[in-house]
Parts: C-alpha cells; structure tokens; sequence
C-alpha cells in the first residue's frame, strides 16, 4: 500500500453494504475515507454472476430485499439516478400446503388476511395493522442500537410482540395458514421457533412487506453495490478492490478504521489492540446455523401448482408450522432435516435479465449446523418438487454451495451463518458485546461496522451508519452528516 495516500481521515475495510454505509457517512461529512475491499468486486453479500450457464445471472447470497427498500440510510441516497431500480412482484411471499391452499403475504393487509382461515383474518388484521400505521414512527428505533426510544408507545407495543418466540405469537391464530405463514417469516431469523426473541424477524419482514414490500433489484444484487460504489466515488470516496488487510501494521496512517467484518476476523487483525476482556468477549461471540444454498438454470419457470407462489418473487416451502419448526430445530441441534425449510426466489420471473429468452434461473437456500457440508440438494430438490412437480425436468444446471464454500467466498459468513452471529435475545442489541456503544471497540480508534453490530443482518446499511455516527462523535466532534 505504499501509492496510497500516507493518511487518512478513515479507513473503512470491507466493501460490504454496511462498508459502504459507513465510508459514504464519513465522506458525506467531508472527511477523506479509504475503502478497502479484499475480493475482485465489491459487494459482500450482494454480489451477482453466471454461476451456472452462459447468461444465466444468479445472486450469490442475498436476493430479496425487504430491507433496502425500507432502510433510512438507502432512502436517503439518489440510488435510483446511480441505475437501481427495484422490482416489486404481485405476491410478496407465498407459502403453499400439502392440500393444495396457500397463504401469502401481500403489500395490502386484505389481500393477505383473504389467504388466511376465515377464524384469523380479523385476528391478523388487530395484529398487524397498528404496527404497519406506526412503522414510519418505529423504524429508527427499530434499525438501530438500544436507546431510549422517539415514540416509547409504538416502540411497546412492537415489542410486546417481537420479544416473543414465533410458537408464542401463533398462538393468537387457529388455523394452519396464519401459523406457517408466520413460521416462514420468522425462520429468516435462524433461529429455534421457540426461543425468546425468534418473532422480531418474523414480525419486523411481515410489516415492511405491507409498506415497502420485498423488492427485487433489476439485474441482480449487485446492482446495489454497484449503485452504493458509484456514489461513493463521485462524492470523492478513494476504494481499492484485490486489497486483503491481514494485520493493523498493513494499513496508511488514519484517525479511525471501521471494519465490516465479523468478531472472527476482527480479533484476527487487531485482536492485539484490545484490552484483554474486551477480546475476552469477542471470543464468546456465538454465530448461528449455516446455509446450503442452491442455484438452477431451467428452460422454464418453476411449475408451483399454487398460482399466488407462481406470481411470488418469494416461497417459503415448508409446510405446516409445526414441520417448519422441526425442520429448523434439526439446523440448531446439529442435525440435517430431510425434510428443510427451503427460502426460494424466482428472480427472472419479473427481471428478464436473469436468464435468456424463455429461460429461467431460481435460488434457494435451507438451514445447516453451522459449519456442515452435508449435500443438501437432494433434499431441497424433494421439497421443491412437493409444491412444483415436474421442477427436475426443467434443470439444465445446478451449483451447490455448502457452509464451507460460503465462507471460502466470503469469510464473512463464518461456517455458512450469512446473518453475522446469533440474533437471539442475548446478542439481538449486545452484538457483539455488551457495551454503551456496540460499534466502538476498547482500543481507540478502532471500529465495527458490520451485520455483527445492531440492528443485524439484512441488506440495509445501517449497522455502518451508526458505526460511522459514532466514529464521527468519537473523533470527529462537531461533523455531522451532509444528506443530498
């Protein structure tokens, strides 16, 4: 790194979302930022590549996006004018049954609460419509660390609610359409349907589905990156790709660093710098289940018997609430489902640059022990099959990627937990430590800015946000962001 500039106002190292966030924060303040990024491309988990045929362009991990297309950071940029456009489908997610109904979440409450039994759609609707009127009012406090809350009603009442396990808020519904629709929204969290905490996510996607919906970004993932990089640049912003910081000494000369990593690779680089009980708890640091994740090319669209999940750009395959929880249990106690639940997107049934002409691709993951290499095709294969016979003869190619070759592709998914660690209740806010400022490390200077920080996972830039928020208050006093 010796033609780099010899220092820096910041240095940011990962050119994930959130590495962006954070570089675009600080550089919006007119400080002089350094993004760092070790791969050829940057992106992190919103990259995209012909991972199976010539012109078929897969999303190597995130697909839908719920989160950008709520979060305050993204909102705030002119992305749009940058080329990203977001692609709504029809049905949000669709979650089909062995008897052939399908629940489905909708942009309208009505829409949805019409795919429930007839015994929960007022129940759904007292749930649910309260959250989706606040959410304006809740989504700082929502997408943020832990602090004394703007609208402490709103915030009480979705916690009431989020604070629960998925089992406990099912309890509210009688039929089996409610429950496995909830069941899917929650098992984004990775975790145990039964644990404390397990509906937040569940709760927190079934609102931004009714406000903002789970949009599709047209001509793959990285798309969003692209966007983020290009704005970055033309606010001056210096990025470097093929650029791995092994160690501290490796890096120019800077007031802060930000890091877009994991506690792993953190305490690998700058562990040395920290007080011996700060690395004391980064060592406990827990991270979550694994993916095994699958990409097919097809000669046509995938044959859901279900018209709501052919017109879905998500399907939750799982079944029944009760399966859907086995199924993730098996993940959590280091055992493999046969039969998992499956997240599957259909990005080329609404993007026509995913695929040629007349052709298709689909995407799908399930839940693994983390660190497991187990080939889980077969099995995500059968339960796809369950809902879309006749979905085997349209494959022309398929890729796998188990827990280890996630991690090999970026050593942010440690053993193939794509969340950035656990997101129970004990590191929901406390992620990665307990601390006044979860972003601020114990040496001076000295950042993190990643989904292993609050609010999490999800593709929303706002762990970088507020990391670089709190570098700015550390070091930088009196800078406050430029937004435009």
């Amino acid at each position: 790194m010796d033609s780099l500039n010899p220092e820096w106002d910041a240095i940011i190292v990962g050119a994930g979302p959130n590495g962006f966030a954070a570089a675009i924060t600080l550089q919006r303040a007119g400080l002089r930022t350094l993004l760092l990024e070790g791969a050829a491309t940057t992106g992190g988990g919103t990259r995209s590549a012909e991972l199976t045929l010539p012109g078929f362009l897969h999303d190597v991990c995130s697909a839908i996006h719920p989160m950008a297309a709520v979060s305050p950071f993204l909102r705030s940029l002119p992305l749009q004018e940058l080329g990203l456009t977001l692609i709504e489908p029809p049905v949000q997610a669709a979650h089909p049954f062995d008897d052939g109904e399908t629940a489905a979440l909708y942009r309208s409450l009505a829409e949805t609460e019409a795919t429930l039994d007839d015994a929960d759609r007022s129940r759904y609707h007292q749930t649910f419509a309260p959250l989706v009127e606040a959410w304006p009012r809740l989504i700082d406090d929502v997408l943020g660390p832990l602090h004394l809350p703007r609208h402490p009603m709103d915030i009480a009442r979705f916690g009431l609610q989020a604070f629960r396990s998925a089992s406990s808020f099912v309890g509210q519904f009688s039929g089996k359409k409610a429950k496995g629709l909830f069941a899917g929204m929650a098992a984004h969290s990775f975790l145990e349907l039964d644990q404390a905490a397990s509906a937040a996510i569940g709760l927190t996607l079934s609102i931004v589905g009714h406000t903002n919906g789970w949009p599709i970004p047209k001509g793959g993932s990285q798309s969003i990156a692209t966007a983020l990089e290009q704005y970055y640049l033309s606010l001056g912003g210096v990025l470097h790709t093929n650029t791995e910081v092994k160690s501290l000494a490796q890096l120019p000369t800077a007031r802060a660093v930000l890091f877009d990593l994991t506690p792993k690779q953190l305490l690998r680089i700058a562990g040395e710098s920290f007080s011996d009980s700060y690395r004391g708890r980064l060592t406990k640091y827990r991270y979550g289940m694994g993916v095994f994740k699958m990409d097919w090319a097809l000669s046509g669209p995938t044959p859901f018997t279900a018209e709501a999940c052919r017109l879905a750009g998500t399907v939750h395959i799982g079944g029944t609430f009760e399966e859907i929880a086995r199924s993730e249990s098996d993940a959590a106690k280091g055992r493999h489902s046969q039969r998992p639940f499956v997240l599957f997107a259909q990005q080329s049934i609404f993007d026509a640059s995913r695929a040629p002409t007349g052709k298709h691709t689909a995407w799908a993951y399930c839940h693994v022990p983390n660190g497991s290499t187990v080939d889980m095709s077969e099995a995500i294969e059968r339960q796809i099959e369950r809902f879309a016979p006749g979905f085997r003869d349209l494959i022309l190619a398929r890729r796998t990627a188990n827990t280890a070759q996630m991690e090999l592709y970026n050593p942010n998914f440690v053993g193939g937990d794509i969340n950035g660690g656990a997101i129970d209740i004990t590191q929901l806010f406390t992620r990665p430590v307990a601390a006044i400022s979860p972003y601020r490390t114990s040496a001076k200077g000295i950042y993190l800015c990643s989904s292993s920080t609050p609010p999490g996972g999800g593709v929303h830039g706002m762990c970088g946000y507020h990391a670089a928020l709190r570098a700015m208050k550390d070091i930088f006093p009196g800078t406050l962001p430029k937004h435009g």
